[in-house]
């Protein structure tokens, strides 16, 4: 187990040291001044030195590179230099100092992401950390609604093979993975949020959180979450529903099924205790597969709802060429990838007790 997991890591790792690097050298070689973008109009050939010395764009491409690797990495070196980039100016890094070497610190912290090019020097950090969450809420929504409804259907599919039941759902389950989300969310929010609003009492657009009238605080509002919720969970939806079906269909030809029905068990009998565990395997591979793409693929639903989570911030990024909190995003994604699909092996050796972690 322990060795596992030590392979594991250590793909994850080359892995987020692949994306790193492509993300870096990407927008590198974009046209355009990352200072200029700082500035926007508003520079001058002073402002504009100023800015390049302190987030080190008048150094090489290479060594920006390692300036980025080493404030991406937890144990990281620093200068004693308050003019060098490095430097651990206060309220720059969160960082414990291990050991100083002449003029150079090890500290270890937690992985600084730079600041937004447009929110005022905000940390790229805090501005992921009040959106994620909310992103987060939505794709668990999301993949719940799918687990539990794709599951069931799936399995009533299997049940009544070949039936007109069997072909209604899955009719109902191409043309889940047939429409694009953003078609799904601009029906969803036109048809239960304006021409339907009166008997469901939802909106076209809203966050979890909204402000009161005199913006002095904020609620929760669950109900904006179930149209977005459901129009991500759409396209996940209909994949559980043809896997679980195929599954359980294979799952009933063999020997031990056949074994369980000669006993006497009966149908619900035979899929709680025996098919259901053993048909799960693919189905956990889709769920886990798509939790980690919502937190990538709810921009469009997020920002047609007007969900305030990482997707419309990276979409309001990308408008204003905020290289760095897009950056920032993208690592953050990749390293929910990685995690998840840690936790999946984990999760395929607990369903299938043929599967070895060595």
């Amino acid at each position: 187990m322990i060795r596992y997991l030590f392979h594991k890591i250590g793909y994850a790792l080359l892995t987020l040291f692949g994306v790193i690097t492509v993300i870096f050298f990407l927008f590198t070689v974009l046209p355009g001044d990352p200072a200029r973008m700082m500035l926007d109009q508003n520079e001058n050939s002073e402002q504009l030195a100023l800015v390049k010395k302190k987030y080190g764009f008048d150094k090489p491409v290479m060594t920006q590179y390692l300036y980025y690797l080493n404030d991406l990495s937890p144990l990281s070196f620093h200068s004693k230099n308050e003019s060098d980039y490095t430097f651990l100016a206060e309220g720059k890094y969160n960082a414990q100092k291990l050991v100083t070497i002449s003029a150079t610190t090890l500290a270890i912290k937690t992985p600084y992401l730079r600041e937004s090019f447009q929110k005022s020097g905000k940390k790229v950090t805090a501005v992921i950390g009040n959106t994620l969450p909310n992103t987060f809420v939505l794709a668990v929504f999301a993949i719940v609604i799918a687990i539990v409804v794709g599951i069931f259907l799936g399995i009533i599919s299997a049940l009544y093979k070949d039936t007109l039941l069997d072909r209604m759902i899955a009719l109902l389950s191409t043309l889940g993975m047939s429409i694009p989300s953003f078609f799904s969310a601009i029906l969803f929010a036109w048809l239960f949020g304006f021409v339907w609003h009166h008997y469901t009492g939802l909106n076209m657009t809203g966050s979890l959180y909204e402000v009161d009238d005199f913006g002095e605080g904020s609620t929760i509002q669950w109900k904006n979450i179930l149209l977005p919720g459901i129009v991500l969970g759409i396209r996940p939806l209909a994949v559980v529903i043809q896997l679980m079906r195929n599954s359980l269909l294979e799952t009933f030809g063999q020997d031990y099924i056949r074994t369980a029905k000669a006993k006497g068990l009966n149908t619900y009998q035979i899929i709680k205790t025996h098919a259901l565990k053993n048909s799960l395997n693919p189905v956990v591979t889709a769920i886990s597969g798509w939790f980690a793409s919502m937190l990538a693929g709810a921009v469009f639903v997020e920002y047609i709802f007007g969900w305030n989570g990482l997707g419309k911030e990276i979409v309001e990024a990308l408008n204003n060429l905020d290289l760095p909190v897009i950056m920032g995003s993208v690592i953050v994604i990749a390293t929910t990838f990685v995690v998840i699909n840690i936790l999946v092996d984990m999760i395929y050796a607990y369903l299938d007790p043929k599967i070895r972690l060595f």
